[in-house]
Protein backbone atom coordinates (compact mmCIF):
# COMPACT_ATOMS: atom_id res chain seq x y z
CA UNK A 1 0.00 0.00 0.00
CA UNK A 2 1.19 3.35 -0.84
CA UNK A 3 0.26 6.02 1.30
CA UNK A 4 1.00 9.90 1.54
CA UNK A 5 1.52 11.98 4.36
CA UNK A 6 1.27 15.76 5.22
CA UNK A 7 1.71 16.47 8.81
CA UNK A 8 1.37 20.69 8.81
CA UNK A 9 2.32 22.53 12.18
CA UNK A 10 2.09 26.32 12.66
CA UNK A 11 2.34 28.49 15.50
CA UNK A 12 1.08 32.32 15.08
CA UNK A 13 2.94 34.58 17.28
CA UNK A 14 1.19 37.81 19.65
CA UNK A 15 4.51 39.82 19.24
CA UNK A 16 7.85 38.83 17.22
CA UNK A 17 9.99 35.67 18.07
CA UNK A 18 13.23 37.02 18.05
CA UNK A 19 15.04 33.74 17.50
CA UNK A 20 14.24 30.29 17.77
CA UNK A 21 15.49 26.46 17.97
CA UNK A 22 13.46 23.66 17.44
CA UNK A 23 13.65 19.53 16.87
CA UNK A 24 11.78 17.53 14.73
CA UNK A 25 10.68 13.88 14.54
CA UNK A 26 8.71 13.98 11.48
CA UNK A 27 10.57 11.66 9.32
CA UNK A 28 9.21 8.67 8.94
CA UNK A 29 11.25 5.23 9.57
CA UNK A 30 12.37 2.48 7.26
CA UNK A 31 10.94 -0.68 8.77
CA UNK A 32 10.55 -4.84 8.22
CA UNK A 33 7.07 -3.48 6.56
CA UNK A 34 7.43 0.28 5.97
CA UNK A 35 9.67 1.73 3.01
CA UNK A 36 10.12 5.54 2.78
CA UNK A 37 9.63 6.65 -1.02
CA UNK A 38 10.07 10.64 -0.67
CA UNK A 39 10.52 12.86 2.04
CA UNK A 40 10.36 16.33 2.09
CA UNK A 41 10.41 19.16 4.64
CA UNK A 42 9.41 22.72 3.63
CA UNK A 43 10.18 25.45 6.84
CA UNK A 44 8.87 29.26 6.67
CA UNK A 45 10.20 31.75 7.37
CA UNK A 46 13.66 30.00 6.17
CA UNK A 47 15.90 28.78 8.89
CA UNK A 48 19.33 29.86 8.91
CA UNK A 49 20.43 26.46 9.85
CA UNK A 50 19.03 22.82 9.41
CA UNK A 51 20.63 19.26 9.59
CA UNK A 52 19.86 16.09 10.25
CA UNK A 53 21.27 12.98 12.48
CA UNK A 54 19.88 9.56 13.93
CA UNK A 55 18.79 9.83 17.86
CA UNK A 56 20.14 7.00 20.32
CA UNK A 57 16.85 5.16 19.44
CA UNK A 58 17.80 5.53 15.26
CA UNK A 59 15.08 7.70 14.68
CA UNK A 60 16.21 10.54 12.44
CA UNK A 61 15.78 13.95 13.55
CA UNK A 62 15.73 17.28 12.20
CA UNK A 63 17.48 20.38 13.89
CA UNK A 64 16.62 24.03 12.35
CA UNK A 65 17.21 27.29 13.53
CA UNK A 66 15.74 30.63 12.94
CA UNK A 67 17.98 33.56 13.65
CA UNK A 68 15.50 36.49 12.17
CA UNK A 69 12.21 37.82 13.99
CA UNK A 70 9.08 36.15 12.31
CA UNK A 71 5.62 36.31 13.74
CA UNK A 72 4.50 32.92 12.19
CA UNK A 73 6.24 29.61 12.08
CA UNK A 74 5.01 27.05 9.10
CA UNK A 75 6.48 23.49 9.23
CA UNK A 76 5.24 21.18 6.64
CA UNK A 77 6.85 16.97 6.35
CA UNK A 78 5.12 15.63 3.16
CA UNK A 79 5.95 11.90 2.61
CA UNK A 80 5.34 9.11 0.85
CA UNK A 81 5.82 5.64 2.06
CA UNK A 82 5.06 1.97 0.95
CA UNK A 83 3.89 -0.40 3.79
CA UNK A 84 2.89 -4.06 3.57
CA UNK A 85 1.00 -5.98 5.51
CA UNK A 86 2.59 -7.52 8.75
CA UNK A 87 2.26 -11.16 9.64
CA UNK A 88 0.10 -11.91 12.59
CA UNK A 89 0.95 -12.58 16.19
CA UNK A 90 2.82 -15.96 15.81
CA UNK A 91 1.36 -18.88 18.19
CA UNK A 92 3.80 -21.66 17.51
CA UNK A 93 7.19 -22.53 18.64
CA UNK A 94 9.06 -20.90 20.57
CA UNK A 95 6.48 -17.79 21.33
CA UNK A 96 3.72 -20.28 22.49
CA UNK A 97 5.78 -21.53 25.43
CA UNK A 98 7.98 -18.23 26.62
CA UNK A 99 5.60 -17.52 29.51
CA UNK A 100 5.69 -13.85 30.62
CA UNK A 101 6.95 -14.78 33.41
CA UNK A 102 9.79 -16.20 31.89
CA UNK A 103 10.44 -13.08 30.49
CA UNK A 104 10.33 -10.57 33.28
CA UNK A 105 12.95 -12.85 34.50
CA UNK A 106 15.54 -12.79 31.66
CA UNK A 107 14.87 -9.14 31.86
CA UNK A 108 15.61 -8.89 35.64
CA UNK A 109 18.73 -7.28 36.85
CA UNK A 110 21.91 -9.90 37.48
CA UNK A 111 25.67 -8.68 37.81
CA UNK A 112 27.68 -9.53 34.66
CA UNK A 113 24.55 -10.33 32.64
CA UNK A 114 24.92 -9.90 28.64
CA UNK A 115 23.61 -6.04 27.81
CA UNK A 116 20.55 -6.51 26.07
CA UNK A 117 19.10 -3.25 24.43
CA UNK A 118 15.68 -3.86 25.09
CA UNK A 119 16.30 -3.65 28.57
CA UNK A 120 16.28 0.24 28.13
CA UNK A 121 12.55 0.35 27.94
CA UNK A 122 11.76 -1.74 31.31
CA UNK A 123 12.89 1.08 33.01
CA UNK A 124 10.50 3.91 33.92
CA UNK A 125 10.48 6.79 31.85
CA UNK A 126 9.76 10.62 32.07
CA UNK A 127 5.90 10.21 31.38
CA UNK A 128 5.80 6.80 32.45
CA UNK A 129 6.46 5.98 35.93
CA UNK A 130 6.54 1.90 37.39
CA UNK A 131 3.72 1.74 39.86
CA UNK A 132 1.35 -0.59 41.23
CA UNK A 133 -1.72 0.71 40.14
CA UNK A 134 -0.59 -0.03 36.64
CA UNK A 135 0.15 -3.90 37.62
CA UNK A 136 -2.36 -4.14 39.65
CA UNK A 137 -4.62 -3.25 36.56
CA UNK A 138 -2.99 -5.36 34.63
CA UNK A 139 -2.95 -8.58 36.20
CA UNK A 140 -6.11 -10.02 35.49
CA UNK A 141 -4.96 -10.22 31.84
CA UNK A 142 -1.75 -12.09 32.90
CA UNK A 143 -2.29 -15.33 33.98
CA UNK A 144 0.07 -17.32 35.55
CA UNK A 145 1.85 -19.27 32.75
CA UNK A 146 0.64 -17.20 29.80
CA UNK A 147 2.57 -16.85 26.63
CA UNK A 148 3.90 -12.97 26.50
CA UNK A 149 2.19 -12.37 23.12
CA UNK A 150 -0.85 -13.53 24.49
CA UNK A 151 -0.99 -11.82 27.86
CA UNK A 152 -0.32 -8.49 25.94
CA UNK A 153 -2.98 -9.00 23.93
CA UNK A 154 -5.45 -9.65 26.50
CA UNK A 155 -4.05 -6.68 28.06
CA UNK A 156 -4.21 -4.61 24.88
CA UNK A 157 -8.17 -5.43 24.39
CA UNK A 158 -8.98 -4.73 28.23
CA UNK A 159 -7.65 -1.42 27.92
CA UNK A 160 -9.88 -1.21 24.61
CA UNK A 161 -12.61 -2.56 25.70
CA UNK A 162 -12.77 -0.59 29.56
CA UNK A 163 -11.23 2.18 28.25
CA UNK A 164 -13.25 5.73 26.28
CA UNK A 165 -11.67 6.99 24.15
CA UNK A 166 -12.70 10.82 24.57
CA UNK A 167 -11.18 13.31 22.03
CA UNK A 168 -9.94 16.10 24.23
CA UNK A 169 -10.30 14.61 27.71
CA UNK A 170 -6.66 14.82 28.64
CA UNK A 171 -3.46 17.07 27.33
CA UNK A 172 -0.42 16.35 25.64
CA UNK A 173 0.89 16.02 29.43
CA UNK A 174 -1.39 14.58 31.27
CA UNK A 175 0.28 11.97 33.59
CA UNK A 176 -0.34 7.92 32.37
CA UNK A 177 -1.72 7.46 36.34
CA UNK A 178 -4.20 10.48 36.12
CA UNK A 179 -5.58 8.86 32.09
CA UNK A 180 -6.06 5.50 34.24
CA UNK A 181 -7.60 6.63 36.85
CA UNK A 182 -10.02 8.72 34.81
CA UNK A 183 -10.96 5.64 32.65
CA UNK A 184 -10.68 7.72 29.33
CA UNK A 185 -8.46 9.12 26.82
CA UNK A 186 -6.71 9.45 23.67
CA UNK A 187 -4.19 7.44 21.60
CA UNK A 188 -1.26 8.76 23.86
CA UNK A 189 -3.08 7.76 26.96
CA UNK A 190 -3.95 4.19 26.24
CA UNK A 191 -0.53 3.85 24.84
CA UNK A 192 1.02 5.30 28.05
CA UNK A 193 -1.02 3.13 30.09
CA UNK A 194 -0.05 0.06 28.11
CA UNK A 195 3.16 0.78 28.68
CA UNK A 196 2.77 1.21 32.33
CA UNK A 197 1.47 -2.01 32.75
CA UNK A 198 4.21 -3.92 30.97
CA UNK A 199 6.98 -2.27 32.27
CA UNK A 200 5.31 -2.67 35.85
CA UNK A 201 5.24 -5.90 35.47
CA UNK A 202 9.10 -6.01 34.42
CA UNK A 203 8.23 -6.35 30.60
CA UNK A 204 10.00 -4.10 27.87
CA UNK A 205 8.08 -1.87 25.81
CA UNK A 206 8.25 1.02 23.76
CA UNK A 207 6.09 3.81 22.41
CA UNK A 208 5.31 4.30 18.62
CA UNK A 209 4.35 7.68 17.19
CA UNK A 210 3.15 7.27 13.36
CA UNK A 211 -0.26 7.85 11.42
CA UNK A 212 -3.26 5.67 10.62
CA UNK A 213 -4.65 5.58 7.48
CA UNK A 214 -8.67 6.71 8.17
CA UNK A 215 -11.66 6.32 5.76
CA UNK A 216 -14.06 9.13 4.91
CA UNK A 217 -18.12 8.38 5.39
CA UNK A 218 -19.43 6.43 2.46
CA UNK A 219 -20.58 9.41 -0.36
CA UNK A 220 -18.30 12.01 1.25
CA UNK A 221 -14.63 13.02 0.06
CA UNK A 222 -11.57 12.87 2.27
CA UNK A 223 -11.20 16.15 4.50
CA UNK A 224 -7.46 17.44 3.82
CA UNK A 225 -6.24 18.15 7.00
CA UNK A 226 -8.33 16.53 9.17
CA UNK A 227 -6.49 13.75 10.49
CA UNK A 228 -3.97 13.31 13.46
CA UNK A 229 -1.01 11.96 14.38
CA UNK A 230 -1.84 8.02 15.60
CA UNK A 231 0.17 6.35 18.94
CA UNK A 232 0.63 2.50 19.66
CA UNK A 233 3.08 -0.04 21.52
CA UNK A 234 6.03 -2.34 20.66
CA UNK A 235 6.49 -6.07 23.59
CA UNK A 236 9.77 -7.00 23.19
CA UNK A 237 9.63 -11.16 22.94
CA UNK A 238 13.65 -12.35 23.70
CA UNK A 239 15.92 -14.42 21.45
CA UNK A 240 14.75 -17.88 22.27
CA UNK A 241 16.92 -21.07 20.67
CA UNK A 242 17.90 -19.80 17.13
CA UNK A 243 14.83 -17.63 16.89
CA UNK A 244 16.15 -13.76 17.41
CA UNK A 245 14.41 -11.79 19.52
CA UNK A 246 11.58 -9.25 18.32
CA UNK A 247 9.36 -6.21 18.79
CA UNK A 248 5.47 -7.26 18.20
CA UNK A 249 3.23 -3.88 17.77
CA UNK A 250 0.06 -3.44 19.51
CA UNK A 251 -2.28 -0.67 19.00
CA UNK A 252 -5.03 -0.41 22.58
CA UNK A 253 -6.70 2.19 20.55
CA UNK A 254 -8.11 -0.01 17.62
CA UNK A 255 -7.42 -3.12 19.01
CA UNK A 256 -5.14 -4.61 16.31
CA UNK A 257 -1.82 -5.97 16.61
CA UNK A 258 1.04 -7.80 14.76
CA UNK A 259 4.49 -8.33 13.81
CA UNK A 260 6.20 -5.25 12.59
CA UNK A 261 3.08 -2.91 12.67
CA UNK A 262 -0.38 -3.52 13.76
CA UNK A 263 -1.40 -3.09 10.14
CA UNK A 264 -0.75 -2.20 6.47
CA UNK A 265 -2.44 1.15 6.67
CA UNK A 266 -0.37 2.30 9.66
CA UNK A 267 3.03 4.46 9.15
CA UNK A 268 5.50 4.29 11.46
CA UNK A 269 7.50 7.40 12.68
CA UNK A 270 9.48 7.38 15.23
CA UNK A 271 10.04 5.14 18.46
CA UNK A 272 11.01 5.86 21.70
CA UNK A 273 10.17 5.23 25.80
CA UNK A 274 7.24 7.36 25.76
CA UNK A 275 5.88 10.29 23.93
CA UNK A 276 8.66 13.19 25.29
CA UNK A 277 11.48 11.12 23.27
CA UNK A 278 9.01 11.58 19.93
CA UNK A 279 7.52 14.77 20.01
CA UNK A 280 6.99 15.73 16.35
CA UNK A 281 8.25 19.16 17.51
CA UNK A 282 9.75 21.07 20.09
CA UNK A 283 11.85 23.97 20.62
CA UNK A 284 13.16 26.75 22.70
CA UNK A 285 12.14 30.67 21.26
CA UNK A 286 13.23 33.93 22.49
CA UNK A 287 10.16 36.47 22.38
CA UNK A 288 6.58 35.70 21.10
CA UNK A 289 4.66 35.98 24.54
CA UNK A 290 1.50 34.15 23.62
CA UNK A 291 0.79 31.69 20.68
CA UNK A 292 -2.15 29.60 18.44
CA UNK A 293 -0.81 26.21 17.43
CA UNK A 294 -2.86 24.74 14.19
CA UNK A 295 -2.00 20.93 13.41
CA UNK A 296 -3.04 20.11 9.93
CA UNK A 297 -2.81 16.09 9.13
CA UNK A 298 -3.48 14.52 6.18
CA UNK A 299 -3.19 10.85 5.22
CA UNK A 300 -4.24 9.20 1.74
CA UNK A 301 -3.43 7.58 -1.11
CA UNK A 302 -1.12 9.84 -3.42
CA UNK A 303 -3.75 9.55 -6.07
CA UNK A 304 -6.17 12.17 -3.74
CA UNK A 305 -3.25 14.44 -2.89
CA UNK A 306 -1.95 14.92 -6.69
CA UNK A 307 -1.75 18.53 -7.60
CA UNK A 308 -1.37 19.41 -3.91
CA UNK A 309 2.08 21.63 -4.10
CA UNK A 310 4.53 21.23 -0.39
CA UNK A 311 3.76 24.79 0.41
CA UNK A 312 4.39 25.52 4.21
CA UNK A 313 2.02 28.24 4.48
CA UNK A 314 -0.70 25.66 3.38
CA UNK A 315 -1.62 23.30 5.90
CA UNK A 316 -4.55 22.51 4.37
Amino acid sequence: MELRIRHCTTYRYQSPVDMAQHMLHLTPRETATQRVLAHRLAIAPEPATVHQTKDAHGNLRTFFAQEAPHEALSVLADSTVHTRAPQPLPEGAPWRGMAWERVREHFRYRVNAPYEAAAEFVFASPMVPRDEAFSEWARPAFEPGLPLLQAARALMERIHTELRYETASTEVNTPALEALAQGKGVCQDFAHIMIGCLRSLGLPARYVSGYLLTQPPPGKPRLIGADASHAWVSVYAPASGDTPGQWFDFDPTNNRCGAGSPGEDYVTLAIGRDFSDVSPMRGVIQGGAQHTLEVAVTVAPPAELEGRELDPRDGR
